[in-house]
């Protein structure tokens, strides 16, 4: 991440950390200081935290990172105040949170966003950028995939289905190429990505209304 170039040294709190995705492989070198963490262990864990009750100090980091993980914690408003507790001034936050999704890790899956509620979510944050990571067409994949597994009910066939249609619509996310800047993506994108600095000023209800994009 550019904006981190700006810091000697770096400190970077990764939560969720059990598997790593190309949006946040880009920070990994010798110059940062990378803590990866998760709530259970993983290949990549370093240490299991809660994320409701981060077990560091004030103002401890450069950039906290939520990589799909706040769809899965029980108050998202407690872990986002927790991660801006462990930021430093001015300390940088990114995260990408899913709106138009079926639901997935199971019993362990509460809660989605849209483009306002999720910018709601950092209103005590200065967005520097966000968007839509992935967009209709991925949210149509998932539509199809969890339409045609809900005519069965054995676990293994609908294991079955899923890399069917994986395999026969897997083009619909390259379609989102073409898609994901117009303003008609937002109302149903399948996810939306956040990247902000931490401030002393809280978005008003009444300046987010106006971050909508009409269509």
């Amino acid at each position: 991440m550019a904006l981190l170039k700006e810091r000697e040294n770096p400190k970077i709190l990764i939560i969720g950390g059990g598997k790593i995705t190309s949006n946040t492989n880009m920070i990994f070198n010798p110059e940062n200081l990378v803590i990866e963490s998760d709530v259970y262990i993983g290949d990549r864990t370093e240490i299991i935290i809660d994320a409701h009750n981060i077990p560091f100090e004030d103002n401890s980091f450069d950039l906290v990172i939520f990589q799909a993980v706040l769809e899965h914690v029980a108050d998202p408003i407690k872990c986002v105040s927790e991660a801006y507790r462990v930021l430093n001034n001015k300390g940088l936050i990114y995260v990408a949170t899913p709106f138009m999704q079926q639901v997935h890790m199971k019993a362990y899956d509460f809660t989605r966003f849209t483009h306002l509620g999720h910018r709601r979510l950092f209103r005590a944050f200065d967005e520097i950028e966000s968007g839509v990571f992935a967009g209709t067409g991925v949210a149509l994949g998932w539509s199809i995939s969890s339409f045609v597994q809900s005519f069965f009910n054995n676990k293994y066939f609908r294991v079955f289905l899923k890399q069917i249609v994986l395999i026969l619509f897997f083009w619909l996310k390259y379609v989102d190429y073409l898609t994901y800047k117009n303003k008609g993506t937002y109302n149903g994108a399948s996810g939306f990505y956040f990247i902000g600095r931490k401030s002393n000023k809280i978005l008003s209800d009444k300046e987010l209304i106006k971050l909508y994009r009409e269509v």
